[in-house]
């Protein structure tokens, strides 16, 4: 007997006994007796019935469910993280719920009032490129639910949070391909409204300093994707003296830049040297492999969840903001060796 929506009410019916025998029928209580526990266990098992989150939340005040924001889902980046909340909730009996901006402010606010009607206990949210407006954000601390950022933060909101250690990263990737002789590095850069785009410049503005470089304003391109990679990177190339190496704010920013550099015969590393920031499976798949900094979504994942599950069971534990040390992985497109 196909049924959906199947309620207690149903199966008490069905039976000839109360909704209440059949909710402690279904938490084996020792009160109802085996035989009307069987007989309520089989049609609940015939009927599929499975219960209600949003009703029980009613009930225990507890929905056991937090809500999880991400920009893209498709980026490998945010993969690693929801394999490494999902780690994390489901040892600790918790649900998720998973929604996408699309890098798209309106998205994230609906998103937002799609968790809260949802009754979730807290939410972890990583800002879209496009969020400059945080009253969606500021309604949820208002609402007195917890809120953890990961990886893409706002600095003004006094909330947990978890990043990579950028700046330090960006330093790292940038000092190396210094050390290797290059001196005309030129850095393609995130928005500058998101913390992580300003962290990444500050990490390449450090190392060119240490350097005694001085960056001109060229040497500072707004460029985080694919399309204006295509746009952008000719036009690059075709300066003079050419730009002899790319520190990328991204790896497919990186990746497709190699592929361009290419297309104008030029040598990866020996003409122009190319580091992104991820390293993600698309680093191992150019000619040459791809140097990167690894982005650790996988740890930033689980330390967020963390974080906020810990936030929903203890609401008087002081903020946190933890940092994860990156790491440089060296591969063909900026080293001979």
């Amino acid at each position: 007997m196909g049924r959906e929506n199947i309620t207690i009410k149903d199966i008490a019916r069905e039976l000839g006994i109360s909704p209440s025998t059949v909710s402690r029928a279904l938490k084996d209580h020792p009160d109802i007796s085996q035989a009307t526990r069987d007989a309520v266990n089989e049609l609940a098992e015939r009927w599929n019935y499975r219960p209600n989150p949003i009703a029980i939340s009613l009930k225990s005040g507890s929905s056991k469910t937090i809500g999880v924001i991400i920009p893209d889902i498709v980026h490998y980046f945010f993969s690693t993280v929801i394999s490494g909340i999902e780690d994390v909730v489901y040892q600790r009996d918790y649900n998720m719920i998973l929604c996408q901006s699309n890098e798209m402010w309106e998205h994230e606010v609906k998103n937002i009032k799609t968790l809260l009607s949802s009754r979730v206990e807290g939410i972890l949210a990583s800002l879209s490129k496009t969020t400059s407006d945080l009253g969606h954000y500021r309604s949820i601390l208002e609402k007195d639910i917890p809120l953890v950022f990961y990886d893409r933060v706002a600095d003004e909101l006094n909330t947990d949070s978890v990043v990579i250690d950028d700046e330090t990263g960006s330093y790292k990737a940038v000092i190396h391909l210094l050390r290797t002789g290059k001196k005309r590095i030129v850095h393609l850069a995130g928005p500058m409204q998101l913390a992580i785009a300003r962290n990444r410049l500050n990490g390449y503005l450090r190392a060119m300093k240490e350097y005694r470089l001085t960056p001109s304003e060229e040497d500072i391109v707004k460029c985080d994707d694919i399309k204006s990679a295509e746009r952008l990177i000719p036009g690059l190339l075709k300066r003079t003296p050419r730009p002899d190496a790319f520190f990328a704010v991204n790896d497919l920013t990186a990746a497709q830049t190699l592929m361009i550099a290419k297309r104008h015969g030029l040598r990866i590393p020996e003409d122009v040297a190319i580091v992104g920031f991820t390293n993600s499976q698309i680093a191992t798949l150019t000619d040459p492999a791809l140097t990167s900094v690894d982005q650790k979504g996988f740890e930033i994942g689980q330390t967020a969840a963390r974080l906020l599950i810990d936030r929903i069971e203890n609401r008087r534990s002081p903020v946190q903001n933890k940092i994860i040390t990156s790491e440089l992985v060296v591969r063909g497109s900026s080293s001979l060796k």
